[in-house]
C-alpha cells in the first residue's frame, strides 16, 4: 500500500496514524487515518484500480441528488487509492449484531431497532427510485445478458461436472425469464445494497441518516434488485415477516406498480442473485481458500434460492437445479 504522503496534496496526512479496518470478500482494503482531531478513510483498490473512477462518479452523483455518500477528499486513480470521508464504525450490520438478549430471547427493543433500520434502508430505495435524476447519464445497463453472465458463475463453480448440453439448458432456462424481471421500472441499481454497506449517521435528517458504501458496481436496472439484496441478505437471517412488510411499504409508495409484475420480478432477481452468490462463495472457497463464506452462509442462500424457485415463472430453472445442483 502506498504511504499517504505519496498522494498529491496529502501533506496534512503524511504523519497520520494508519489503522487497518476489517475487510470483506472484496480485494479492496480500508484504513483509517488519524491526524490530530481529524480522521479519513483510505481505500486501497490497487488490485482493482478500474473500480476507482466508477466509485468517484457514483459517490458524487449520490451526494448531488441528496443522499449520504462519502465525500472524496483526494484520489490517485493510477494507483487505485482514494481518501474518503469517515462515516465511523456504526454499520447497520454492527447494530443488528449487538447482543440484546433477555431470558434467552431477543427483547422487544432489539426487534424494534431492527425493523427501524430495515425500514430506513427501504426508504432510501423509495427516495432514490422516486428521484427523477436517479440514474447518471450514460450509466451502463444491467441487461438480461449481463445477468446471465453473472449467474453462470454457479455452473462454473458449483456444478462443473455438467455437460456442454446441460450448460446450454441452464442458459436457455434463464434467458426465458430474465427479461421478465425488467417489466418493473428501472432506476439506479447500487447492486450490493445490504446492511454491511449502510452506516448509521444519526445527526443527519431523513434518508440521509443512511450512509451509502460499496456502490462502484452500480448499473441502471430493475428497482427490485436492491430490495432483494437488502431483504434477502446472504450473510444474515432477516425475520420472516419483515421482507413482506417492507415489500408492501415499497409498493404503497408506487401505487401504479402492478403487484403481480413486482412479485414476479422479485422472485426472478432473488433467484438470479442467490444463484450468483452461491457461485461466488464456492469460488472463494475453492480458489482463494476462504471457506467461511461457504460454511456459514451457503446453506442460508440455498434456502432463499429454494424459496424463490417456487414462483411458477421459474419452473424450468427449478427443474434444472433439482436435476443438477441439489440445492434444495
Amino acid at each position: 500500500m502506498a504511504e499517504p504522503r505519496a498522494f498529491p496534496g496529502f501533506a496534512h496526512w503524511k504523519t497520520a496514524a494508519c489503522e487497518p479496518l476489517t475487510g470483506d470478500a472484496s480485494v479492496r482494503k480500508y484504513f483509517r487515518l488519524r491526524a490530530e482531531k481529524q480522521t479519513a478513510i483510505l481505500m486501497d483498490a490497487s488490485q482493482v484500480p478500474d473500480s476507482v473512477a466508477p466509485f468517484v462518479r457514483i459517490a458524487r452523483h449520490l451526494r448531488q441528488i441528496g443522499f449520504s455518500a462519502p465525500e472524496i477528499f483526494a484520489r490517485d486513480p493510477e494507483n487505485g487509492l482514494l481518501l474518503l470521508e469517515d462515516f465511523g464504525d456504526v454499520t447497520f450490520a454492527r447494530l443488528l449484531e449487538k447482543p440484546s438478549i433477555e431470558s434467552g430471547k431477543q427483547n422487544a427493543e432489539s426487534g424494534k431497532n431492527q425493523e427501524q433500520l430495515f425500514t430506513l434502508a427501504t426508504d432510501v430505495l423509495i427516495a432514490l427510485h422516486r428521484h427523477p435524476q436517479a440514474v447518471p447519464k450514460k450509466l451502463r445497463e444491467y441487461h438480461p445478458e449481463k445477468m446471465l453472465e453473472d449467474v453462470e458463475l454457479f455452473v462454473q463453480w458449483r456444478t462443473p461436472q455438467v455437460t456442454a448440453l446441460e450448460k446450454e439448458d441452464f442458459r436457455t432456462a434463464w434467458r426465458a425469464v430474465l427479461p421478465l424481471a425488467h417489466r418493473v421500472p428501472a432506476s439506479l441499481l447500487l447492486r450490493d445494497f445490504h446492511v454491511a454497506n449502510l452506516m448509521l449517521l444519526p445527526e443527519r435528517d431523513g434518508v440521509r441518516q443512511a450512509g451509502l458504501l460499496d456502490f462502484q458496481d452500480a448499473y441502471r436496472g430493475p428497482v427490485t434488485y436492491d430490495l432483494i439484496s437488502l431483504l434477502e441478505d446472504a450473510r444474515r437471517d432477516v425475520p420472516e415477516a419483515l421482507p413482506e412488510k417492507l415489500f408492501a411499504r415499497y409498493l404503497a409508495a408506487f401505487p401504479a406498480l402492478d403487484r403481480g409484475t413486482f412479485e414476479m420480478s422479485l422472485a426472478i432477481l432473488a433467484a438470479q442473485r442467490h444463484t450468483r452468490v452461491l457461485g461466488i462463495f464456492e469460488r472463494l472457497a475453492r480458489h482463494e481458500g476462504k471457506l467461511d463464506y461457504r460454511r456459514r452462509h451457503s446453506p442460508r442462500v440455498e434456502k432463499l434460492l429454494h424459496k424463490a424457485l417456487q414462483h411458477p415463472v421459474l419452473a424450468e430453472v427449478k427443474k434444472w437445479m433439482e436435476r443438477h445442483a441439489h440445492t434444495d
